[in-house]
C-alpha cells in the first residue's frame, strides 16, 4: 500500500509538471526558415501560427509559386522544430517514470 501511495503523489507531481510544460509550450516560439532565410514562419510551441516574414525582394509576381513553395518549407521546417523541442521538454518529464515499453504520454 505504501508502494501505492509514492506511486500517486508521483503522478500527482507529474501531472502538475506537465501543465506547466504545457503551458510553457504555448508561450515558446520557434522559427522555421526557407530560402537562406528570405522566408521565416514563427509558430508557437502547440504548432499556432505566430508570423511570417518575406523578404521583398522575392515579391516578384512570375515568382509567385516560388514564394508559396517557401512559406510551405518554412512551416514545416517550425513544426519539425517545435515536435522536437516538445518532445525534449515530455521526455524530461518522463524520465524516471517506470512506464511501460511503447507507451507514450505526449
Amino acid at each position: 500500500m505504501k508502494d501505492l501511495m509514492g506511486l500517486m503523489k508521483q503522478a500527482q507531481a507529474m501531472q502538475e509538471k506537465m501543465q506547466e510544460v504545457q503551458a510553457e509550450l504555448e508561450e515558446m516560439v520557434v522559427e522555421g526558415r526557407a530560402g537562406g532565410g528570405a522566408v521565416v514562419v514563427r509558430l508557437s510551441g502547440k504548432g499556432a501560427l505566430k508570423g511570417v516574414t518575406i523578404d521583398p525582394a522575392l515579391m516578384v509576381p512570375e515568382e509567385k509559386e516560388i514564394l508559396e513553395d517557401l512559406i510551405v518549407a518554412a512551416a514545416n521546417d517550425a513544426r519539425a522544430k517545435s515536435e522536437r523541442e516538445t518532445h525534449e521538454r515530455m521526455s524530461e518529464l518522463t524520465k524516471g517514470l517506470p512506464l511501460p515499453p511503447g507507451m507514450k504520454l505526449f
